[in-house]
């Protein structure tokens, strides 16, 4: 019997060996340069055109500029990355909804809650790190002392939001956490305008834009509802969760057509671009300042928190997100990037379902590093282009107001602009001067949704590395408790039925 058995095993070695090539099994043939090279853009093949896609658009918007198009033939132009916005957009009530109330009925309450404080912590302490380097860098580049005068900007002045109350806007935000209509609140929210016969009365409207704040609470408290229920609210879960991976392969699918999309949006917004040196000659300095500030935090400061905590390289880990980072370039819209978000930190950062689910939606409505940095450069700039100084005062109530409203902000283009009013109300500046703001928020507010869009991911890494280690601690704690639970005793020699028939063999034959 032995005899056969290894004849066996001898064949199959000879027969691994052959199918090798190799006399020895072990080894491999290397792999040569032009299969690693196949291999690595194959891994990579959406990235590298997404990278070629922003590229190549802003080669065709530079071309196309001097053509002269009219309006018909920019919106022609520009068509292609409308239909990326779209198809983005229209995904996001689906799989936030059915995100959140799958993760929150998967998750224990007692994890839930505290999974959520420790996302909340981390958005507030990197929210406020970037107001600080807002205000920072707006004091050491003092973009406000322009030497030609305060820039002139036409046509503008009608898009300036309504300057409210600072409590007002604090009473919208919790208005629209409680939405009064759930249908009504995938397009509109709840915005304080003032009375036409009693200016100082704030009375609740609804305004076009999505109430995504609304949906998030919703669908976390019925997902928990949905967990008390136990076996009853089982069906229901599992039609979430279906619903939920549907979606998630439309977004696969949305995904490969982002490039083209991203091409054709950078294109139509760089032909769509009006005195452009002018622009950069009266408020570059404005300009510089914030994309400085937001690659200062998005390089630098959030990289470091996320190496500090995990110990990982987290330049390794923002390669793995650049598709969806290049998508809220594109887009402007961290609403949008959302769908995008959640693919890449769970296909390449190895982020689970549950976490990635879970926070992804809910930093995308209160997390917003880089619109707390452009506030905070805006206001400094407008003091400076109206000669108030700051006094220590007004500088932590700019932080502390930029911070909080930030939370309000809606994930969508110019979002941070619509907050940044209750700022420059809080400190007395006047909210005319945003028109100088929106004349160039088409290329800030695309750095800000990035750094939006980067905080988001390391909080997911963040918390994904949080559970994991505590995972890690109580599998240790249950082998300790094992060990400790029996009494040690003697080796017990190993009793098998083929040895001791063997012996009885060889006992026979003796």
């Amino acid at each position: 019997m032995a005899d056969k058995i290894d004849m066996e095993e001898e064949k199959a070695s000879n027969g691994e060996a052959l199918s090798n090539g190799l006399g020895n099994p072990k080894k491999r043939s290397p792999e040569s340069m032009s299969e690693r090279v196949k291999r690595i853009v194959r891994s990579n093949l959406l990235v590298i055109l997404t990278v070629a896609g922003v590229i190549i658009g802003v080669f065709i918007g530079l071309g196309v500029r001097n053509a002269e198009l009219n309006r018909t033939q920019i919106i022609y132009i520009g068509f292609p990355g409308e239909l990326l916005i779209r198809l983005l957009k229209m995904i996001i009530i689906p799989l936030v909804v059915c995100s959140l109330v799958s993760g929150a009925a998967s998750i224990d309450p007692k994890a839930l809650g505290k999974l959520g404080g420790w996302a909340m912590l981390f958005f507030l302490v990197t929210t406020l790190i970037a107001s600080s380097i807002g205000v920072v860098m707006a004091f050491i580049v003092s973009p406000g002392s322009v030497p030609l005068g305060k820039p002139n900007v036409e046509g503008l002045e009608e898009d300036v939001p309504q300057a409210k109350e600072v409590t007002d806007s604090f009473l919208d935000l919790i208005r629209n956490i409680f939405p009064s209509n759930l249908v009504s609140a995938a397009f509109q929210s709840v915005s304080a305008d003032l009375d036409v016969q009693f200016h100082t009365v704030p009375i609740g409207t609804d305004q076009h834009g999505m109430n995504i704040l609304g949906l998030v609470v919703f669908a976390i408290v019925f997902g928990i509802a949905l967990r008390k229920l136990g076996e009853e609210g089982e069906i229901l879960i599992k039609f979430f969760n279906s619903f939920n991976e549907a979606t998630m392969v439309l977004v696969s699918w949305i995904m490969w057509y982002a490039p083209i999309g991203i091409m054709f949006l950078v294109a139509g917004k760089i032909v769509e671009m009006e005195n452009v040196a002018l622009l950069f000659a009266s408020l570059g300095k404005y300009i510089a300042c914030c994309i400085v500030g937001h690659i200062i935090h998005g390089v630098f400061v959030l990289p470091a928190i996320y190496f500090v905590i995990t110990r990982k390289n987290p330049y390794t880990f923002l390669w793995g997100i650049f598709t969806a980072l290049a998508t809220a370039f594109g887009t402007s819209s961290s609403s949008a990037t959302l769908p995008l978000m959640m693919k890449c930190v769970e296909e390449k950062n190895g982020v689970s379902k549950q976490i990635s689910r879970f926070i992804l939606p809910i930093g995308a409505t209160v997390n917003m590093d880089g619109a707390a940095l452009f506030q905070c450069v805006a206001s400094v700039f407008i003091a400076q282009l109206n000669d108030t100084s700051l006094n220590f005062i007004q500088v932590i109530t700019i932080l502390v107001t930029a911070t909080a409203s930030s939370v309000g902000a809606a994930g969508i283009p110019a979002g941070g602009v619509l907050t940044l009013a209750i700022i420059l109300e809080a400190v007395g500046l006047p909210t005319n001067d945003i028109s100088l703001i929106l004349a160039v928020d088409w290329i800030v507010d695309r750095s800000c949704t990035v750094l939006n869009v980067e905080g988001d991911a390391f909080g997911a890494g963040i918390l994904q590395f949080f559970v994991d280690r505590t995972a890690k601690q109580q599998e240790d704690t249950e082998l300790s408790e094992i060990r400790l639970g029996g009494e040690p005793s003697a080796a017990v020699p190993e009793h098998s039925p083929l040895i001791e028939k063997r012996g009885l063999g060889d006992t026979a034959k003796a």
